[in-house]
């Protein structure tokens, strides 16, 4: 279960673009089913920084903690963070990648990683 709300924390895109270099806070909640079976929730609070990279690409990166609330169990904050980049290819096309990590709470378990790759295509 606590992978699958792992997994949903996940959801954050970026696409590229010229950005201004800069400090934020993002918070974000992210739940998740199995069909009709909710699986729980986990809100992210984090605070980072994001900027150009060069004329076409950009990153971020961005960490503090999570409120992880299963549908059972227990619920715990743990640390969690993400980085990512994206890259302009053309006007309309952008590439763009993320990894992430989530604490688990429990020094039994081992902690979740992420990574995410993907292309948007802009009409």
């Amino acid at each position: 279960m606590f992978k699958s709300v792992f997994a949903a924390t996940a959801a954050l895109s970026m696409s590229a673009g010229a950005a201004i270099a800069g400090p934020y806070v993002n918070v974000e909640t992210n739940a998740g089913w199995t069909g009709t079976d909710y699986n729980g929730a986990t809100t992210d609070f984090h605070a980072g920084w994001e900027g150009p990279i060069g004329e076409s690409a950009s990153y971020y990166i961005q960490g503090g903690a999570s409120y992880v609330a299963p549908d059972s169990g227990d619920s715990d904050v743990v640390p969690s963070g993400k980085a990512g980049i994206g890259l302009a290819v053309t006007e309309d096309l952008g590439l763009y990648g993320e990894v992430s990590f989530i604490g688990s709470g429990d020094d039994d378990l081992d902690r979740g990683y992420g990574a995410k790759l993907g292309v948007k295509y802009s009409f």
